[in-house]
């Protein structure tokens, strides 16, 4: 199949039905990229030991915040090229592709370099327990190696999508999935290198996605092609990515700030319930990647239909979009609660751990439905070009809430149960908001669509 024929019509045709081949993609690409951390807990858990994989899970919120911001980043360059090529500007949609990347590769090297200054001091802001820290900051150090694969990978994924090319980057994860799995089973049973061996693999990994993606961006058609040529670094084309994806990546990022303080709280019930939330989290993020891929999907064809002055087919859209999650998290969520136990003990068979993450499952995974308004609502308005404020509210709604609970209500109620509450009761207080910002936003949109642009 040609790379051209997996591309999109955002601009015509069924909403459904281009939602639909546009987000499950990018929905599954989502997953695999949990799958490459799920692995590593999953064989540590199973032949290794349980310390191992804990401190595996102290790393997943830190890993968590690196992924969302090469994310939000590269959302930025996702909705500019969208949108230019929604308005048919060639010349726009050919510099932001060839800026984006230069500055992929820049910001990659500059994470590595700082989150090496700052390991040890990360991993003991969340409190990790003494006997798991050296293991910890060994699994951290070398993943830090993969910061610039990670971001060539995400942007050049971004890139592709603009397009509605939404395949081509999960081919090439399930690529990355498969050697990385391939590479734990080996590292951790036949050469015994234990939590070394099992992050080495997630860097060698992200390198064949990141060699993978820069393959089929010399190939994409048209104006998507990079070229050696063109590589400059314009900062008048980046200023205006950087407008959307900084905000996008502060939105995806106050999650795991949040999250950690969240788990400095978890780790203070012991090793049990630390592992027990690692396991719980990975179907977690696995369910969430549904609402992700249709939050994407909105974002990208709102941008291209605003690009095109079509404000009716945008909220479209949206309405569509909403409809379609909404349906698809009651369903996973109910089918969650009802096999819970099960779905655990594929990482682990403690009764302890079971008990624990059964808890996370019911409070936090079967109500995920919860994020779908603002995920949805939020995305649209990045696709409109307003990022900033669906940041800020969020750092207050999420942020705000979840510290507040922590030091104030968990004291008095010290248990996993209390601490997994503030999810669903944060979910709720910022999709309101959302929603609020949304409307009034949508107001004023038919008087700004003379602007030039997003």
């Amino acid at each position: 199949m040609k790379q051209g024929t997996r591309e999109i019509n955002m601009l015509e045709g069924s909403l459904v039905r281009g939602l639909f081949l546009f987000a499950l993609p990018v929905a599954l690409t989502v997953l695999l990229e949990q799958l490459i951390n799920s692995a590593d807990v999953f064989f540590l858990g199973h032949f290794v030991g349980t310390a191992e994989m804990a401190a595996v899970g102290n790393n997943v919120i830190i890993l968590s915040l690196t992924v969302a911001l090469f994310a939000g980043l590269s959302l930025g360059a996702n909705v500019r090229i969208a949108y230019y090529l929604g308005a048919r500007n060639r010349k726009g949609a050919v510099r932001t592709v060839h800026t984006s990347f230069l500055f992929a590769l820049a910001i990659g090297f500059v994470i590595t370099i700082l989150g090496e200054i700052v390991a040890t001091t990360a991993l003991a802001s969340l409190g990790v327990p003494e006997e798991v820290l050296p293991a910890a900051e060994a699994y951290l150090r070398i993943y830090l190696l993969a910061m610039a694969p990670l971001s060539i990978y995400n942007f050049g994924a971004a890139i592709l999508r603009s397009n509605g090319d939404a395949r081509t980057p999960l081919y090439i994860l399930m690529a990355a999935s498969l050697t990385n799995i391939l590479l734990d089973f080996l590292s951790v049973t036949l050469l015994g290198l234990g939590i070394a061996g099992v992050a080495a693999a997630t860097v060698l990994s992200y390198a064949l996605a990141a060699l993978l993606i820069l393959r089929a961006l010399r190939q994409a058609p048209g104006v998507l092609r990079l070229d050696g040529r063109q590589l400059v670094l314009r900062l008048d084309v980046l200023r205006p990515v950087l407008a959307i994806g900084i905000p996008a990546a502060i939105q995806g990022m106050v999650f795991c700030l949040a999250n950690i303080v969240i788990q400095s709280a978890i780790n203070s019930l012991g090793a049990e319930v630390m592992a027990a939330s690692a396991a719980a989290f990975t179907i977690e993020v696995a369910i969430y990647s549904v609402v992700l891929g249709f939050q994407q999907a909105t974002t990208t064809f709102v941008s291209q239909n605003y690009g095109a002055r079509n404000l009716p087919r945008c909220r479209e859209v949206v309405r569509t979009a909403l409809t379609i999650v909404v349906l698809l998290m009651l369903a996973l969520g109910g089918l969650i609660y009802l096999t819970k136990g099960l779905l655990l003990t594929f990482f682990t068979s403690d009764p302890a751990v079971l008990a624990n993450g059964i808890i996370r499952l019911d409070y936090v995974v079967v109500p995920e439905v919860l994020c779908v308004f603002f995920d949805i609502f939020s995305g649209a308005l990045r696709g409109y070009g307003e990022s900033l404020r669906p940041a800020l509210i969020t750092l207050v709604a999420i942020c705000g809430s979840r510290l507040t609970w922590i030091y104030t209500v968990f004291p008095v109620h010290h248990d996993f149960a209390t601490i997994m509450l503030i999810y669903p009761l944060s979910w709720i207080l910022t999709s309101f908001l959302i929603f609020a910002l949304y409307r009034l936003y949508t107001r004023h949109l038919p008087a700004m669509m003379n602007d030039n642009a997003v």
